[in-house]
């Protein structure tokens, strides 16, 4: 079965937010166009205490509770089966999804009998490596879908070095109009 992994589409890493990816919202109407494709849509959230040592490197976002972690208004949560939080204790960065505290992810879809894994949101060059390094390394087929991210770009061209990073270990970089519903 194939699986889509929303990951960290969040007011704080759209525009306005603390942390914001350039142009970050316009994956949300990709996003939203894909998740009929799939059987299974879940999702990751940053979602930081206050104090956390990430916050040394990054501006404080995502929260634990403030609007700044919620999902952006026009994301349809509604299909999302299951959040997985990341980042959430004090020594946490939680750059993937498969760090996340709350549950575990790899364990959660091999039990639902996930194979294919598909990767969209924010950001290309952190948190969607991230997770998407991860995937493949525990044995997922795993797929970044290349129109429904968005890069940081701390220093410009990160995000297109995180997508080669990420074809160069096996990830299949895949366009949404490439993906056939199952």
């Amino acid at each position: 079965m194939k699986a889509l992994l929303i990951v960290d589409v969040q007011n704080d890493f759209c525009p306005g937010g603390t942390l914001a990816v350039p142009e970050g919202d316009k994956v949300v109407p990709v996003i939203n166009n894909l998740m009929d494709s799939f059987p299974l849509v879940i999702a990751s959230k940053d979602w930081h205490p206050k104090n956390t040592v990430h916050f040394k490197k990054w501006p404080p976002h995502c929260v634990q509770n403030t609007s700044g972690a919620d999902f952006h208004p026009k994301l349809n949560a509604s299909k999302i089966k299951k959040i997985f939080l990341k980042g959430t204790r004090n020594k946490d960065n939680g750059y993937s999804a498969f760090e996340a505290t709350s549950a575990d992810l790899g364990e959660f879809l091999k039990e639902e009998e996930v194979t294919d894994l598909y990767i969209a949101g924010l950001a290309t060059d952190y948190c969607v490596k991230a997770t998407a390094l991860d995937a493949d390394k525990v044995g997922f087929e795993t797929f970044v879908v290349e129109d429904a991210v968005a890069a940081v770009n701390k220093k410009p061209g990160d995000g297109e070095k995180a997508l080669k990073e990420m074809a160069h270990a096996g990830i299949t970089l895949i366009r949404s109009d490439e993906i056939t519903k199952e």
